[in-house]
């Protein structure tokens, strides 16, 4: 007899990520009375903004808790167009605009709207771990484009050129970087959109989610290439910069044929976004900014204490990142080394796994990103959590042979 609850062939290779997996593994740990350090998921520890909350609290008085355009709020689209012309220099069309249930859903919708079995998705690695995952969901095939600690984690003009073919459907760029905080320079975006207007069948898909994340200049994609605008989606939300990734809204902003292939993909999933938290992103948007750069200077002192820790290890090769909240340090001269509990370390997830059983801190191993050898930890956390985290580490390291 067939079972009827077999997996679907789309959805077979899809697993629980790596990263909910550690983190659960490290909540058990927990549980079993474990002291336990998790630099794995990327949340900030500040709070929502009071005045956020405020808005959100006043919403739900006011009796805003009923459905919303699938679309969004007008509020919250104005709110965003506004805030793309103060911090990137355009200004889009509210028809432009779809706000979803977290920036994971604009990807999901995107990709759900236009690939067909067969289209490619060209994807950057490192990458967030979801990306291959979504596009396989939604019956695509991710087309991986290695990078390395050398090239900056970021892909080259002649790189881009060699990988893209007649299924190219998608090229999906995020910057700044989850996980190696890397940023696309002006001049980097520049050279890509150049190798793209030779390419007018592939889409523009850029993850701007940690834009105020950002220790360099930071430049949107469609504020330079504006004449790509037509093929570029822009996927950005409140979770990361404003410490509201609980509140679940992200936002695409591209062009309209597109946004409405994906509001009818939304209108038969979630429909809109929650009314209660969209009234609070507007708040978010609108309400004072100085918060962004004071988190983003506190979270630079974060990397740099971080980084300088793990160097001095003499095991742990770790570059600086120029955004978001996350180190990606080599761990390959750990490799061939024993632990001092006796373990061999033959891998990334060899290191983390020993890491957190000998010395109780959560890592994520960089194959979990599409680049072994590598490890990935994020310093949303307090600063006392970092340098205990640290002093482990480098305990750990010190005791290899």
């Amino acid at each position: 007899m067939s079972d009827p609850f077999r997996r679907s062939a789309r959805i077979d290779a899809v697993e629980l990520s790596e990263i909910l997996k550690i983190s659960e593994l490290a909540d058990a740990l927990k549980r079993e009375g474990r002291d336990v350090i998790t630099l794995g998921t990327g949340e900030p520890d500040f709070s929502t903004p009071p005045h956020v909350i405020h808005a959100a609290h006043q919403a739900a008085l006011a009796g805003e808790t009923t459905y919303t355009l699938t679309a969004g709020t007008l509020e919250l689209r104005r709110a965003i167009a506004a805030a793309c012309q103060r911090e990137n220099g355009y200004t889009p069309e509210t028809a432009e605009i779809i706000v979803c249930t977290g920036a994971k859903q604009v990807l999901y919708n995107a990709f759900a709207a236009t690939l067909d079995p067969g289209d490619e998705v060209l994807i950057v690695a490192p990458y967030w771990t979801s990306y291959p995952d979504i596009v396989t969901v939604c019956d695509g095939k991710p087309v991986v484009m290695p990078t390395s600690a050398e090239t900056g984690f970021r892909i080259t003009p002649e790189q881009l050129r060699d990988a893209i073919g007649p299924n190219t459907r998608w090229l999906l760029l995020n910057s700044p970087s989850n996980p190696s905080g890397a940023v696309y320079s002006a001049a980097d975006l520049e050279a890509l959109a150049e190798v793209l207007r030779d390419a007018p069948h592939v889409g523009i898909m850029v993850d701007e989610i940690y834009q105020h994340i950002s220790y360099v200049p930071f430049r949107s994609f469609r504020a330079i290439a504006s004449d790509l605008a037509d093929r570029t989606l822009i996927v950005n939300g409140v979770s990361k910069s404003y410490a509201m990734t609980g509140w679940r809204i992200g936002w695409g902003i591209g062009p309209k044929r597109l946004t409405a292939a994906m509001l009818a993909v939304q209108s038969q999933i979630t429909s809109g976004a929650s009314s209660v938290a969209q009234a609070a992103a507007v708040a978010a948007l609108d309400g004072d900014q100085q918060l962004l750069a004071e988190r983003s200077d506190d979270f630079r002192e974060r990397r740099d204490m971080l980084a300088a820790a793990l160097n001095a290890t003499g095991v742990l090769d770790c570059p600086s990142a120029d955004g978001a909240f996350y180190l990606f340090p080599g761990c390959a001269r750990a490799f061939g080394k024993v632990t001092a509990g006796g373990r061999r370390i033959e891998s990334d997830a060899d290191f983390c796994t020993a890491l957190l059983e000998e010395e109780g801190v959560a890592l994520v191993p960089g194959r979990a990103f599409g680049t072994p050898g590598y490890v990935r930890l994020s310093y949303a956390y307090s600063r006392a959590s970092l340098t205990e985290a640290a002093t482990r580490i480098a305990r750990f390291c010190a005791n290899l042979k």
